[in-house]
């Protein structure tokens, strides 16, 4: 006989045993539609061992049951009420598709179970099943009625089971056994197993609950010795008695431990529940928790610190340099007191993480704050302890974390400060980083002298313009300047590589990097002064070299060429040296010092009827502002020693800087914008190769201005083959190397006039002659 087969994991029927459910979906509806318009209504229910909506046939059991259709029914929510009889174990076989439909039909024949009626088996069964009600309340005891009429031990198992609280699996194997005799040996294993771990977890409730109880016996009983003591007179306690030891065991200075056996009686003098003694007791905290007298032995091997500096970061001589100075003195006069290193440079290129490894080098511990956006000055002197929720500033914090008194001590973005109505905290920082003074450093939340002269400190910064002038009289600057592609690649090569590749868990086997390619990833998928863009990049790179390992385990080896780079990268971020020739006066490349390192800074000039205005766009800053208008007065001034005709009255002129969106500022862009005016007036363009800096007077030199290695960086990255500098500037030109600036040709001017000379004169007569 063929019928149709109910495949389901959640739903589990026993023979002569009856279950009720609710269906949703409309597969499930459609199978019950079919058993209810069949003529016996019945179907065959088989528990897979595949839990999937469609299993293979191959995963289908052969022992299933078969049931009946006694209730069908639509309700109103959308939902079908069914229930099904068990009838009994089944051998199903011969699975088949309904034509069209994803139901399975199959055949079946009876079991032929042998019907067992062992009294003493069955008594045990349901002596240890009234045990199992007994000890497990939350079953019901409605069974015990419905099987007392029961007399074979098929019937009897199956309708315990079906009952009992075991999880669907557990009832599966039940269905599976067809030999009654088995069935109830299972039972009867199965309820004394969850009969001992009921034990078990009674046993662990009794236990926690007499824990609580004595935990709340003791809490009374201290409550009650402490009042006690109170009306002897008496407040000491645990607390208090720990507090005595530490303060007696307080290695610091005189002041501070005669402070601390002050505090320590006002903190035994107070009530338990005033204010007062929360504070005192914080207060306490952090006086024991500074690190007084704990100090680190530097290592004072020249060539030991060397070697450690180099094997962290490519390059930096300067800088290497000077820790190795600040060492030899050290260790010479056993003094600190020399001007703070202060580390300025564009982000990205290994301040923080320089200044890091100088405190590894010298086996110092390592302590860092950051001071980016911070306006009071509490952050630095701390809030004094009149203040609700006061605490020590970040000096003493950052101590207190470092556990030494003779740190490298990083202060993180010292530019990046700003002054507000609560204080000055460059101002506070005076104290702290001026050799003459921090050796009596006053923390107003301490209210003691703290000795900061064994700390180092290194500060950073990005813009050496925008540290306060009273810091940068305490700072010695070391410039870290931009890398060049060439550098980058040395650094990628010998130091990010290798760094990630082990962090992948893959070797240079695994995968390598050609020149060219990592040449590709620096050129045309980052723009940054330092290597941060470039790790990432890498990162990313390697992360799809080992997905590409895991999914094709034959090949484990990749060669990383400019192909490789573009698939997995997919299409160039940046595009550089991609100019066509220039033929429209009035446009000029200058030369910007950005937080990405040197770039081309474009000016454009135009002019149309007007009344004399002067138009500016581009997003330009106050600086930038004065240079144009400055540019343009000098060549009012001068209009006949340039033989420029134009009536300026009648005109309004249009100078604008593209990328609006980015703001521009600084004072370097005087020789561009007045080179560009030039152009725009004769009507002569500038080549497109050429790149000014300098910023002009209004008597026409041209002064001297910073950044000059980045700004040529970015100058040669974008394809320019000469640059007009300052003369003043050579001796920055002369300190980069030759490999920088092979390629492009320099020319040095002092004012507009050789500027003009320079750019216009030879320029002017091959442009007529085009």
């Amino acid at each position: 006989m063929r019928s149709l087969v109910f495949i389901s994991n959640d739903i589990v029927l026993f023979p002569n045993t009856e279950i009720r459910f609710e269906i949703d979906s409309s597969f499930d509806k459609h199978f019950f539609n079919l058993v209810n318009d069949s003529t016996l209504k019945e179907c065959i229910v088989i528990n897979s061992l595949d839990k999937t909506s469609f299993p293979d046939v191959t995963m289908l059991p052969n022992i299933a049951v078969l049931a009946k259709l006694t209730f069908y029914m639509d309700m109103p929510n959308g939902k079908c009420k069914v229930t099904l009889l068990g009838e009994e174990r089944v051998n199903a076989f011969d699975f088949q598709m309904l034509d069209g439909e994803n139901i399975y039909t199959c055949k079946y024949t009876n079991m032929n179970e042998v019907i067992e009626r062992d009294n003493n088996l069955k008594n045990l069964i349901i002596k240890s099943l009234r045990k199992y009600i007994n000890a497990l309340p939350y079953v019901s005891n409605s069974v015990l009625s419905k099987i007392d009429l029961i007399d074979n031990l098929n019937d009897l198992t199956d309708s315990i089971v079906s009952f009992l609280p075991f999880d669907n699996d557990k009832k599966i194997s039940y269905v599976y056994e067809n030999d009654s005799i088995k069935r109830s040996k299972m039972l009867l294993k199965d309820m004394s197993l969850d009969l001992k771990y009921a034990r078990l977890e009674e046993k662990i409730d009794k236990e926690v609950k007499e824990s609580l109880d004595k935990n709340q016996r003791d809490y009374y009983l201290r409550e009650k010795i402490k009042t006690i003591r109170k009306e002897l007179g008496d407040d000491s306690d645990d607390s208090t008695d720990k507090l005595k030891n530490s303060v007696k065991k307080l290695k610091a200075p005189k002041n501070i431990k005669e402070r601390a056996s002050y505090e320590l009686k006002r903190y035994i003098g107070s009530n338990i529940n005033s204010p007062d003694s929360s504070v005192i007791r914080d207060y306490l905290d952090w006086l024991l928790n500074i690190p007084w007298n704990k100090y680190t032995k530097d290592n004072n091997d020249f060539e030991d610190v060397s070697r450690i500096l180099n094997e962290s970061h490519y390059g930096l001589t300067n800088v290497k340099e000077r820790i190795l100075e600040y060492l030899a003195v050290k260790q010479n006069t056993n003094s600190l007191k020399s001007p703070i290193i202060c580390l300025v440079g564009p982000p990205g290129v290994g301040k923080t993480t320089l200044a890091m490894q100088v405190g590894e080098a010298l086996n110092r511990k390592v302590t860092k704050i950051s001071l980016g956006g911070v306006s009071d000055e509490a952050e630095i002197v701390g809030h004094r302890r009149t203040y609700i929720a006061s605490s020590p500033g970040r000096i003493i914090e950052g101590l207190r974390k470092a556990e030494s008194m003779n740190p490298v001590f990083i202060i993180d973005e010292i530019d990046k400060m700003t002054r507000d109505i609560k204080g000055d905290p460059a101002s506070s920082l005076l104290e702290v980083l001026d050799p003459n003074q921090n050796s009596h450093f006053m923390d107003h939340y301490i209210g003691e002298e703290v000795d900061l002269s064994k700390v180092m400190f290194i500060a950073t910064a990005n813009y050496i313009d925008k540290i306060p002038y009273e810091l940068l009289d305490r700072l010695e600057i070391i410039e870290i300047p931009s890398y060049t592609e060439y550098e980058k690649k040395d650094i990628a090569k010998n130091y990010i590589i290798p760094k990630v590749l082990s962090s992948v868990n893959l070797t240079i086997v695994n995968a390598s990097f050609t020149d060219e390619a990592i040449l590709e990833i620096i050129r045309y998928y980052t723009k940054e002064a330092g290597v941060r863009e470039l790790e990432r990049k890498i990162e990313e790179i390697l992360r799809k070299i080992v997905k590409m390992i895991l999914i094709d385990k034959s090949k484990v080896s990749y060669k990383i060429d400019t192909e490789m780079v573009k698939k997995l990268l997919g299409n160039h971020k940046y595009a550089y040296n991609k100019r066509e020739k220039n033929k429209t006066p009035g446009i000029v490349n200058g030369m910007a010092y950005t937080e990405f390192g040197g770039d081309i800074l474009p000016i454009e000039a135009n002019y149309f009827k007007g009344s004399g205005k002067l138009i500016l766009t581009g997003n330009l800053g106050d600086v930038m502002k004065e240079s144009c208008e400055l540019a343009l007065s000098y060549i009012k001034a001068n209009s006949t020693k340039y033989k420029i005709n134009t009536d300026f009255s009648k005109i309004d002129i249009h100078l604008h800087a593209p990328e609006g969106a980015v703001p521009k500022d600084g004072p370097s862009a005087g020789s561009a914008i007045f080179t560009s005016l030039i152009s725009l007036f004769k009507g002569v363009p500038v080549p497109n190769d050429v790149a000014l800096t300098g910023e002009i007077t209004l008597t026409g030199s041209i002064i001297p201005i910073g950044g000059l290695r980045e700004k040529i960086i970015g100058a040669l990255r974008n394809g320019i083959k000469k640059v007009y500098v300052p003369k003043e500037n050579k001796p920055d030109i002369e300190e980069l190397s030759k490999k920088l600036t092979k390629g492009l040709k320099i020319e040095y001017v002092s004012s507009c006039d050789k500027l003009y000379e320079k750019i216009f004169k030879d320029w002017l007569y091959e442009w007529r002659n085009l």
